[in-house]
């Protein structure tokens, strides 16, 4: 019911086209819409494999598409994520606090920061996919490797291969940060427990370890393969989350303040209760990590953990998932203040949760991913009459609307938001992002521009359309000529002349047939056995073994005995 109140409107409202990375999730599922067996697609990069991200949270989009469209698909994918991370923190929790504490964190789920700010100014569709998923996975782990129950090793097994299915940073990266607390949980309980012998943990342990990992390079091979064989060997990217926040105040305020927003007063309660009580230690370590990551380069944590990856990846992701480890303890520390201060506790609780949520949701329409508010309806249809699709086209000064152009136009561009898809060595040879957005990544991303220009005949490359004056000299000089003009020449076309129709790249990143298949089949079809497997029935344990795992026999005397 929270999560309907809170964040049904704003979805309904199609808040999150607002942020940096929806339009570019809504690209790739319309790709799925007329070529779910088939992942090269010819409208970035003049040809890039969509194998090299997965599928799970797009194809979902793409089939909902056909009922409602794709924008409000989107936010109907997202809304069941919310759904999924509130059920999720609440399974998740059960492992570390009581029921109370528990329930009190899946509500405060609604209400991150770091869930606001992904959803509504990231728009990171595939981590806010991923992250439930694992959440609802891990009490299953927990059951089989401490119990030994084969219906929750079924259970663990085809949720975490959906969970991968959805994400794969979060698989990569995050999920670490969640298995390993729960697998040192499961041990410390079996310590206490003389009857379950060390033996059948190791082997538990060993076996669902190999079995998951099976089943997540089964489900996910035309990635690994796409990963191998054409690993990402371009020049590193900027990225502010990387920056000091110290140093950067702006970007500690984007990607720090706004994802814990009312958590940061929770951190010293996190801290002393994590590290007094041996049973919540090793989920204190795993946020600690998580949050020492998250600040990048604040601390030396990130580059030495992640090694080269800290230059690809954006640290936004894991302080997200260290404000879900954290919601554990925000959940005991909320039971135990209501517990002791009743009324007034409650009040000072949710007007905190109330503020993270509406600075993060407010945040997208105070620093926008992309400030200018302009239609490319005008640029798509100039695109697609008249043959001018037979050429390919960039855009200069549009930003991330170029993946909203994509959607709408059947031309082909060299251009592109995906850094991992494109192979282009005009691109790859230099540090920068889009083309679109040239000027921003400094000299770097000049010469990116200039290379891809002056190689316009190879690539059947024949249009600029320019929103940015600041290109213009660059283009003259080059040989372009403006032709038209859109949007009350707000836009205007340029052209070279001579330049021959675009033709198919043989490239050898072309999956073959087989991995089509695959990619249209595994992933979307372990979402789908998930949901049935999950109605099969838990064997009930014994009150012995209940009551020999309760993590917390009552909030407030736990609270006493750890002080």
């Amino acid at each position: 019911m929270a999560a309907i109140v809170v964040h049904l409107p704003l979805l309904l409202m199609k808040l999150p086209l607002k942020s940096y990375d929806t339009n570019f999730h809504i690209f790739f599922a319309s790709h799925y819409v007329h070529h779910w067996f088939d992942p090269w697609n010819l409208k970035w990069y003049a040809g890039f494999s969509q194998t090299t991200y997965p599928p799970l949270p797009q194809q979902w989009v793409a089939l909902i598409s056909r009922m409602i469209g794709l924008d409000m698909a989107y936010m109907a994918v997202q809304f069941v994520a919310i759904l999924l991370l509130a059920l999720g923190v609440y399974r998740f929790s059960l492992l570390w606090v009581s029921p109370r504490a528990a329930s009190i964190a899946a509500l405060a789920s609604i209400f991150l920061g770091a869930e606001g700010f992904l959803v509504y100014s990231t728009g990171q569709l595939g981590t806010t996919s991923a992250a439930p998923l694992y959440l609802n996975a891990l009490p299953y782990l927990f059951e089989w490797v401490r119990y030994g129950n084969w219906r929750s090793f079924v259970k663990s097994t085809v949720l975490f291969a959906a969970a991968a299915a959805a994400h794969h940073a979060t698989l990569l990266f995050g999920s670490l940060f969640f298995a390993v607390p729960v697998l040192a949980l499961a041990f410390i309980d079996r310590q206490n427990d003389t009857r379950v012998a060390t033996s059948a943990f190791a082997f538990r342990t060993i076996t669902i370890t190999v079995v998951v990992g099976a089943a997540i390079a089964t489900v996910l091979l035309p990635f690994w393969i796409a990963l191998i064989h054409y690993p990402v060997t371009q020049a590193p990217i900027p990225h502010p989350s990387r920056a000091n926040y110290i140093l950067s105040p702006q970007w500690g305020l984007n990607y720090f303040v706004i994802p814990y927003g009312a958590l940061i007063l929770a951190l010293p309660f996190i801290i002393l209760r994590g590290s007094m009580t041996p049973r919540l230690r090793p989920l204190l370590l795993g946020f600690w990590l998580a949050f020492l990551v998250g600040l990048g380069g604040t601390t030396p944590v990130g580059r030495l953990l992640l090694g080269r990856a800290f230059e690809v990846l954006t640290m936004e992701r894991f302080s997200y998932w260290a404000t879900l480890l954290a919601l554990p303890f925000v959940g005991l520390l909320a039971s135990e203040l209501i517990a002791r201060y009743r009324t007034r506790a409650a009040v000072g609780l949710t007007i905190a949760a109330a503020a993270s949520c509406a600075l993060a949701v407010a945040w997208a329409t105070y620093r926008p991913a992309d400030a200018a508010e302009f239609k490319v309806d005008s640029v798509a249809s100039w695109l697609n009459r008249d043959g001018h699709d037979q050429y390919r086209y960039i855009t200069l000064g549009f930003g991330n609307k170029i993946s909203r152009l994509a959607v709408l136009t059947d031309a082909s561009s060299v251009d592109g938001e995906w850094n991992s898809g494109r192979m282009l060595p005009e691109l790859t040879q230099h540090g920068a992002g889009a083309l679109t957005s040239s000027k921003y990544f400094g000299k770097p991303g000049l010469d990116a521009l200039r290379a891809i220009l002056d190689h316009a005949d190879r690539y059947g490359l024949k249009w600029v359309f320019l929103k940015d004056p600041y290109y213009e000299p660059l283009l003259s000089f080059a040989g372009w000529r403006r032709v038209d003009n859109l949007e009350d020449k707000t836009i205007t076309v340029w052209m070279k002349e001579g330049v021959p129709p675009a033709t198919p790249l043989n490239a050898p990143q072309i999956p073959p047939h087989w991995q089509g298949l695959m990619w249209g089949t595994l992933p979307f079809g372990t979402s789908l056995l998930a949901i049935l497997v999950v109605f099969i029935p838990e064997k009930r344990r014994s009150r012995s073994e209940e009551t020999e795992t309760s993590p917390v026999y009552d909030d407030l005397a736990a609270g006493r005995m750890a002080s």
